[in-house]
């Protein structure tokens, strides 16, 4: 069956959306007879949080829980190119977690909701963690820098780690600005990075693809 998750990305809800989606998460099925597509409430330029309230499609929330969409996209495209199952199984454990995450970005820290969201838990790093320590037991040390590339799911999972840390940057930046981000999203996102970067070698390890060192050119 495919996924509702996958089929509708985080951008497209607005406040209402959420509270239909909360009120039948029981029943997906009721969801898609409730649902439009279009609304046509963000045609000038603004978009709800989770909670109602209005704000521009600039705003930097909306810039974060955007890009942790497009993370989460690019690791879809990822999972195509991997035949490893066990990578698979946790490629899509991540790309549930980054919808928890979207969802938690997506809220008005000062309004109380009345809908209970996904929750993020510590257990959710400590299995990254766990992962890393998996596949770095199969491979070599690391000698040099690399550089991205070498087949099509190496240089994708290094998209994948960049776009993640620009997502943990933007939170970073929100945390700044006196906006409420649970450390533990930033945490997640961090240890995310490096799990993306491991699995990055690990991926072409399996396939046996040659990492491509840096070899820095300095001036004599």
């Amino acid at each position: 069956m495919v996924s509702f998750w996958k089929i509708f990305p985080i951008p497209v809800f607005d406040s209402q959306t959420w509270i239909i989606l909360a009120k039948n998460i029981c029943d997906p099925s009721l969801f898609f007879e409730t649902m439009k597509i279009y609304t046509k409430t963000g045609d000038s330029g603004q978009t709800s949080l989770i909670g109602g309230t209005r704000v521009p499609k600039s705003d930097a929330r909306i810039e974060a829980y955007g890009t942790v969409d497009e993370l989460n996209s690019h690791i879809g495209l990822l999972a195509c190119h991997i035949s490893d199952q066990p990578s698979l199984a946790m490629l899509a454990e991540i790309q549930d977690r980054l919808f928890t995450i979207g969802s938690a970005l997506a809220c008005d820290p000062g309004r109380e909701l009345k809908m209970r969201l996904p929750d993020l838990a510590g257990a959710d790093v400590s299995m990254l963690e766990s992962e890393m320590d998996k596949m770095n037991e199969g491979l070599p040390d690391m000698r040099f820098f690399i550089l991205p590339g070498g087949s099509w799911a190496v240089a994708q999972a290094h998209i994948c780690r960049c776009v993640c840390r620009r997502a943990e940057r933007l939170c970073v930046l929100l945390q700044q600005g006196q906006q409420f981000v649970a450390p533990l999203v930033i945490q997640y996102l961090n240890r995310l990075s490096d799990y993306l970067f491991v699995l990055a070698r690990y991926v072409g390890h399996l396939m046996g693809v040659p990492e491509i060192a840096w070899r820095p050119r300095v001036g004599k």
